[in-house]
């Protein structure tokens, strides 16, 4: 019995609120590219779209939303907007500062999920790939992410954000968070594709009822660093020939058969299209099973995070502290 053929077109989160399991990436390499790439994706049909302060483009992504709402298109309800919070927000002071101007560029009123972006703590002005004098040093860096939880517990009480949660979180900093947490995270972000299943995080979300979105659900072909292209492995080939699908729908489609949220990104309007249109067909346990031998590879390696200089996040392990 093939039951991927049950994937719903929205995941209940442990608040209760549901999210649609296809979003749309609104990093753009040129800020100006993001409004035409967001309003094509509504018009397509998606409803979820994930922002974030680092990416510089939210105010684009208002006014497009914005265009939108006046011409009829949608209705803010019928969205689903996340976002994320800066390096250089966390505490208790910036971390509402930097919500508030998300607010403002996207001229919305509430959020419907806030991240913590990294667990990773910068000076205010700084982004990244930072150098070892742009880390805050203050004060621990778990302090800082004590106090940024517990100032986005607020922004929940205050309905700014209706669901939080984190991004790029090992299952080691999710342990900590949640020793002190009155607010479970609703989701962890992470990148997670047939190249990076993500396996012993996916249990550990699980159990604690944490849905996994994931983001290069494509691989990072383009990427500085990143030599693989995940959608020329002939596996995902063969059995987008078989389905009459691109190696793309097969890797979206493989991501929410495992029970994940999807986030691609394009400028390509017929890639966008092509990209929502994940419900048409389903992967066989065959099909998932050939999919699954694939060699394992993180792409986005946060490596601009480590610095032997630093007393936390000296190599990679110390970022991500599991294996694959």
């Amino acid at each position: 019995m093939d039951s991927s053929r049950t994937v719903p077109t929205h995941v209940t989160l442990n608040t209760g609120h549901k999210m649609p399991i296809v979003g749309f990436g609104t990093y753009q390499p040129k800020p100006e590219n993001v409004g035409d790439a967001v309003e094509a994706a509504i018009r397509v049909g998606y409803r979820h779209l994930d922002s974030a302060s680092s990416y510089k483009n939210e105010k684009q992504v208002g006014d497009t939303l914005q265009k939108l709402f006046k011409e009829g298109v949608v209705k803010r309800e019928d969205l689903w907007i996340t976002s994320k919070l800066g390096n250089d927000s966390h505490g208790a002071e910036e971390a509402p500062k930097c919500l508030q101007q998300t607010l403002t560029d996207l001229q919305l009123e509430y959020v419907d999920l806030y991240l913590i972006h990294w667990p990773v703590s910068l000076k205010k002005g700084y982004s990244s790939p930072p150098e070892p004098h742009m880390y805050k040093s203050d004060k621990p860096l778990e302090e800082d992410i004590k106090e940024t939880w517990q100032a986005m517990e607020k922004m929940v009480e205050e309905g700014k954000a209706r669901n939080i949660g984190v991004s790029n979180f090992s299952n080691k900093k999710l342990t900590s968070l949640l020793e002190y947490a009155k607010i479970v995270p609703a989701v962890n972000q992470v990148e997670c594709h047939p190249m990076l299943r993500q396996d012993k995080p996916r249990t550990f979300m699980k159990r604690h009822n944490i849905h996994l979105t994931a983001y290069s659900p494509l691989g990072s072909w383009g990427t500085s660093g990143v030599t693989v292209n995940l959608l020329e492995q002939p596996v995902l080939k063969k059995i987008a020939e078989r389905h009459g699908k691109s190696p793309a729908q097969v890797a979206l489609r493989w991501g929410i058969q495992k029970g994940n949220s999807v986030l691609p990104r394009s400028q390509t309007p017929e890639r966008v299209k092509e990209n929502f249109d994940l419900f048409s067909f389903s992967l066989s346990e065959e099909d998932m099973g050939e999919i699954e031998k694939l060699e394992q590879k993180r792409f986005i390696t946060g490596d601009f995070f480590c610095n032997e200089k630093r007393s936390y996040y000296k190599t990679l392990k110390d970022l991500w502290d599991e294996d694959l």
